[in-house]
């Protein structure tokens, strides 16, 4: 892959990569069409395949995570991508006979909080992967999604911090009709989970209404607990956890007026699906 990036770099090409961890779905086809449209008809579209171990932690479902990835070459295919990059455990965190692993990057700032504090070691897994593809395809642009948004935010912080010569593009949350988030996880969703998981849109629009009807800005810890008793309704969805913060700095906001940005976790079943919106 390395080598067939500096080819077409060589011949003075543009090259767009769209991060997955593959079971790929319409959201990320449209991250696809996007680094499409950035790179050009003459310039290079890399989808990266790769559920990388270093992101999960050791209760969560690595092991079952969903993957097809001749399905997914066959979706790459149909929407004109020129490479699918899916490597090897091996391949990416090769190491020697007895040696570990053990060159990690860490941002240290916006990942303390949300998915940083109820995962820890989460993100340091993300920067890692990401700079490592970032090494391995050398895109000029690299395209996020913004359901992930603490993540794309702090893969645009590592490539200030660490001088990265590429550009992140971040795309709006592709939706179901009915407002759930596309996602790979969704397809957990059996029977009346799929219904419950509605929770996580409802929620935020809930709290864009008490927002709506208030001619003042609202204590963050009263919607907090207005959100906790809304997820709580249903009977098999358990809030993660919710907040509200800057969206630049994401300090935690203690009282939220429109412009406030919120993101929440909830478990529907086993199922944990994240979201997130401005305010």
């Amino acid at each position: 892959m390395q080598r067939l990036a500096k080819l077409w770099q060589r011949k003075g090409l543009p090259i767009g990569l769209v991060p997955t961890m593959g079971f790929l779905h319409e959201g990320h086809l449209s991250l696809i069409r996007r680094a499409r449209r950035t790179a050009g008809s003459r310039g290079k579209v890399v989808v990266s395949v790769y559920v990388n171990p270093a992101q999960f932690g050791p209760r969560e479902d690595f092991s079952r995570y969903p993957r097809d990835l001749g399905r997914d070459i066959r979706l790459c295919r149909a929407e004109g991508a020129d490479a699918v990059f899916a490597p090897s455990d091996k391949e990416m965190y090769s190491r020697d006979a007895g040696e570990p692993f053990s060159t990690f990057v860490l941002e240290e700032h916006l990942s303390r909080g949300m998915e940083g504090a109820s995962r820890p070691t989460h993100f340091r897994g993300v920067t890692t992967v990401v700079a490592k593809l970032f090494n391995i395809v050398q895109p000029s642009v690299a395209v996020f999604g913004a359901k992930d948004y603490q993540q794309a935010s702090i893969v645009q912080r590592m490539v200030r911090d660490l001088n990265f010569p590429v550009k992140i593009d971040v795309a709006p949350t592709r939706r179901e009709p009915d407002g759930l988030a596309m996602s790979s996880r969704n397809r957990y969703l059996k029977g009346s989970l799929r219904a419950q998981s509605l929770v996580l849109w409802r929620s935020m629009e809930k709290v864009r209404a008490l927002l709506r009807n208030s001619a003042r800005p609202i204590p963050a810890g009263r919607l907090k607990a207005e959100v906790k008793r809304f997820v709580q309704r249903q009977p098999s969805a358990r809030l993660d956890y919710v907040e509200f913060f800057d969206p630049k700095t994401f300090e935690p906001a203690p009282r939220v007026a429109r412009g406030t940005h919120v993101a929440l976790a909830v478990f529907v079943g086993k199922t944990r699906l994240i979201d997130n919106s401005r305010l």
